[in-house]
């Protein structure tokens, strides 16, 4: 026994030492590249730590990228053209890494969520987006934005559903990600405030973490839902019940003030579809009115164009003002501009329909499409400024019809499931959680007629977090696959590594 117990301490005096022998030759390291005017040494240690969280503790890299997304800074290297928000990029590559190595030498990950319909229409949505890079126009930049869709999908999506399936772990996630957008919109608000609430100066105060008031919107109407859902939820305990109320108030404030017309009206058209699924409106009712909604709109499109054009109200610091400009396309330089990249989007995808221009290619090739009649004060034809304003128009001319058709089957994949489970769950709980994530998403749905933002981390990061949630509870309800989903009261330990 004293043997054995002599071993271990000679042992551990043995680790003591390599510690202090290490740490001596980092410090030595490190203070002769600081002489020479050379940092990159002081990142080993954080590097090092994020390395052993990422082998025995991946959940715990997934909260980081939660937290760390609303505060990332993108970082642009114009000599090769890349661009990276930093640090949540870098986990999130870090994340694709290690899936893509646990897929090839881990046998004993059950991946039967990879048959759920979602999943399969997101592989059939990378792999159209991967045949429309070797066909683009400009297969370099394709192929770099297949790979950021890819690390922005396949961590948080797939993984995430791992990681989702301990509802725990959805709050912990949607805990975190607020935690850290309300640090960007106390800052936002107090530099807002600093002016008078000044609208201009509200487009960029959000700077250097949304680098667009539109963007900010869109995030804080996103999430709204999901934190009213929370609120309600008594079984996280008193304080994370409160949290969320104050959260749910200050996302309020932050859309109030990004004056972002879309945000708002997203945000409205999820209130209107959240009173209709309070009144028990049949589901083929709302069908059957968007269904003749959009049908009048092409009947008579002509008429109601006529219609907006006489309408002369400019953006305004008033309310009501300002969403009443939303449909001037006479004299409003956004909605002009807007109209504008939409008709050279379409032009784009008449002259290539099938398979479009190429993933990411949108603002390199729109330039010569615009016509003189339909340009703006902001138009541009340097490519510096290009977007196509529209998560549906732009994969028309980028990935053609079918890459469209997509994207529409994939939102509505999203709806049908989320209240697939918002019909089947037997725990309120989860009922508040189902309704919060779908009228997160259908917020955006609206928003994105009109901008398009998944194309960063600032959105995917939640987006896809939001669909994996709601693929983790479907498999739970459905019972068709092995996932565990504990319920709130349950006592289950998460796991540290599902993987």
């Amino acid at each position: 026994m004293s043997v054995s117990f002599h071993k271990i301490h000679t042992i551990e005096k043995y680790k003591i030492k390599w510690l202090y022998l290490v740490m001596t030759a980092f410090i030595i390291l490190n203070s002769y590249l600081i002489s020479k005017n050379t940092y990159w040494a002081i990142a080993i240690p954080v590097v090092l730590a994020l390395a052993l969280l990422f082998v025995f503790a991946f959940d715990v890299v997934i909260l980081l990228v939660a937290a760390a997304t609303p505060l990332s800074v993108v970082l642009r290297d114009m000599d090769i053209g890349i661009s990276l928000s930093i640090p949540s990029e870098i986990l999130l590559i870090g994340l694709l890494l290690f899936f893509i190595v646990k897929l090839f030498y881990d046998r004993d990950i059950d991946f039967s969520f990879f048959r759920h319909p979602l999943s399969i229409l997101i592989i059939i949505h990378l792999a159209w987006m991967f045949l429309t890079c070797i066909t683009s126009e400009l297969p370099l930049v394709s192929f770099k934005y297949l790979l950021s869709q890819m690390w922005f999908i396949i961590p948080i999506y797939f993984m995430g559903i791992l990681y989702f399936k301990h509802d725990k772990n959805i709050r912990r996630f949607l805990r975190a990600y607020i935690a850290s957008l309300l640090i960007v919109i106390v800052y936002t608000t107090i530099r807002h405030a600093k002016v008078g609430f000044d609208e201009e100066i509200g487009h960029w105060v959000m700077y250097p973490f949304y680098n667009d008031h539109t963007a900010y919107g869109a995030i804080t109407s996103l999430l709204i839902p999901v934190s009213i859902a929370l609120s309600f939820d008594k079984s996280h305990g008193r304080f994370w019940q409160w949290f969320a109320i104050i959260s749910t108030i200050l996302l309020s404030i932050g859309l109030y003030l990004s004056f972002s017309r879309a945000a708002w009206i997203g945000f409205l058209g999820g209130a209107i579809v959240f009173i209709l699924v309070l009144l028990k409106i049949p589901f083929r009712w709302i069908l059957t009115t968007l269904v003749i909604v959009i049908g009048v709109f092409f009947a008579f499109q002509q008429q109601i164009i006529d219609r907006l054009e006489k309408n002369k109200q400019e953006s305004s610091a008033n309310f009501v003002e300002h969403v009443k400009s939303i449909s001037n396309i006479r004299t409003d330089a956004s909605n002009l501009e807007r109209i504008n990249r939409w008709q050279a989007a379409i032009r784009l995808f008449k002259e290539r329909p099938i398979v479009g221009w190429g993933p990411g290619t949108y603002q390199f090739t729109y330039a010569p499409y615009q016509l003189s009649k339909e340009k703006t004060i902001i138009s541009t034809n340097a490519g510096d400024k290009g977007s196509s304003h529209s998560e549906y128009i732009g994969p028309l001319a980028e990935r053609g019809l079918p890459g469209t058709l997509i994207i529409i089957l994939l939102f509505s994949f999203s709806i049908y499931y989320g209240f697939r489970v918002y019909y089947k769950a037997t725990s309120r709980h989860h009922r508040q959680l189902a309704i919060g994530l779908i009228i997160g998403l259908i917020t955006y749905y609206i928003h994105g007629f009109m901008n398009n933002f998944l194309d960063t981390d600032k959105l995917s990061v939640p987006f896809w977090a939001f669909y994996a949630m709601i693929v983790a509870l479907d498999l739970y309800y459905t019972k068709s696959e092995k996932l565990s989903l504990p319920n709130a009261s349950s006592d289950t330990q998460d796991l540290k590594s599902p993987l």
